[in-house]
């Protein structure tokens, strides 16, 4: 399995909230599932500045590289950088 881990912090939470409305079926055609959202609770250790996250899981990183980089997903990246500072990472489960 591959992960998707965005790192969240909310600049405006109306193109936000519309940007979160539109990104599930970005993901539908990859057979990704959102695993997890949530806001940060404690950092306890290190620093995190980032108030929110998300895990989306793929099946391979195949469909990981597919809905990042497909005509979709890209049309959302505009409303993303405007709603959101948004750190996101793929990681390959072991």
């Amino acid at each position: 399995m591959y992960y998707v881990i965005g790192h969240i912090t909310v600049k405006d939470p109306a193109q936000w909230a519309e940007y979160r409305a539109q990104v599930p079926a970005t993901l539908a055609p990859w057979q990704a599932e959102l695993v997890f959202r949530g806001e940060r609770h404690a950092v306890l250790g290190g620093c995190h500045t980032h108030t929110d996250t998300v895990v989306i899981r793929f099946p391979s990183v195949e469909a990981v590289d597919g809905w990042f980089h497909s005509a979709a997903y890209q049309a959302l990246i505009p409303l993303r950088l405007a709603a959101a500072d948004v750190d996101l990472i793929s990681y390959a489960a072991s």
